[in-house]
């Protein structure tokens, strides 16, 4: 979990909950709701690698969602997936696409959807269906071929 200044009380608000919940969470900051000198793109992009190498799932958070998920998308074996509505498109970002990053934007969302959402994400498998698997496969094949950044 990981957000820059602009996602900071969202991001301390989904930890604090999924910490009481009994998850494990690592933190990855920022710790200040101060404007940071960690561009958010760059703490995307070293949570994003975190999660693709070492995590099973991960929450970015900035403003509006959108920077943390560009960012985060340029990760070799990262899939995340902005979501900022409803918890619906959470359930198929996992089950359809096997995203493993869920990115919000704190100016955007309120902190009982983004809890919904998170929810929603985290149990919420991936489907491994064949038109499914076939997907994920073609998209790791494009990062190969592609050499995307990771």
């Amino acid at each position: 979990m990981a957000s820059d200044h602009a996602g900071f009380n969202l991001k301390n608000h989904l930890r604090d909950v999924l910490r009481q919940e009994g998850h494990d969470v690592t933190d990855h900051g920022t710790n200040s709701p101060e404007s940071n000198r960690l561009p958010r793109l760059g703490r995307a992009r070293r949570q994003s690698g975190h999660v693709a190498r070492d995590s099973e799932l991960g929450v970015l958070v900035c403003g509006t969602g959108v920077g943390v998920s560009i960012a985060a998308n340029k990760i070799r074996g990262v899939r995340s997936a902005r979501r900022h509505l409803e918890p619906v498109s959470a359930r198929f970002a996992r089950s359809h696409n096997d995203a493993n990053i869920v990115c919000m934007g704190e100016r955007i969302i309120g902190d009982e959807v983004a809890s919904e959402i998170v929810h929603t994400f985290l149990n919420t498998p991936f489907s491994h269906g064949e038109r499914h698997q076939r997907r994920i496969d073609k998209v790791t094949k494009m990062e190969t071929d592609q050499g995307a950044c990771g």
